[in-house]
């Protein structure tokens, strides 16, 4: 495909594709050579690969990313807000927002799981605000649990202190990203359990496969 564009293109000009493509019109026609056999599949090679020489091809597009635009999308917005004092999220925190997020597993957030994602950002990130008591951009280890309480979620001690190795820092305090990618992860855990648990028992039964799938891509 590229050697016709190459060969046929400036026809009806004075460029070098135009000159390649009369010298192949005279040569199908027999004209200049007198219609030699040998003249003329050495002349069309010499014309395909002058052909080739002079083509270039376009680069590739950018390799599509869906964590890296879901990042771009929210730091963009966060950067209006000072008062968080935040960096912004990392890449680590996209990319398992999109997994927890993801319930048809197709590797990217629709329109209404980007939309519940929006929405609980925004109500978080008062309650952030909110126990960020000393504005000194991050929740303390003593305002922590009262702060995933008025985030809705109710845990024993024992969760919170696992919760603390996990995503604080070594003195117990959460910045924004960590506390945001804190909340999506609880969400969607306790949103899966209730999902899986129908009858309310408080108890479900999944397979090794199920299990793994719940706990790989998260």
């Amino acid at each position: 495909m590229f050697l016709a564009k190459a060969l046929l293109s400036g026809g009806s000009g004075s460029g070098r594709g135009g000159s390649l493509a009369r010298g192949l019109g005279g040569l199908l026609t027999g004209g200049g050579h007198g219609g030699n056999l040998g003249g003329l599949v050495g002349g069309l090679v010499n014309l395909i690969s002058e052909a080739a020489a002079q083509y270039n091809p376009e680069p590739p597009p950018p390799p599509y990313n869906h964590f890296t635009n879901l990042r771009e999308i929210l730091n963009k917005v966060l950067s209006r807000h000072q008062d968080l004092k935040t960096d912004g999220f990392s890449l680590d925190t996209c990319r398992s927002m999109v997994a927890v997020m993801d319930n048809d597993t197709n590797g990217k957030l629709g329109f209404e799981e980007f939309k519940y994602l929006w929405n609980n950002i925004k109500k978080w990130q008062c309650v952030y605000k909110q126990y960020d008591t000393n504005q000194a951009g991050a929740v303390g280890r003593a305002q922590l649990p009262e702060a995933l309480r008025a985030a809705g979620f109710h845990l024993k001690e024992e969760l919170c202190q696992v919760i603390m190795r996990r995503y604080a820092s070594e003195d117990g305090s959460m910045d924004f990203n960590n506390f945001i990618s804190c909340l999506v992860r609880l969400d969607s855990m306790f949103g899966t359990f209730k999902s899986l648990d129908q009858n309310g028992s408080g108890q479900i039964k999944v397979t090794i496969d199920d299990w793994l799938q719940l706990t790989m891509y998260s």
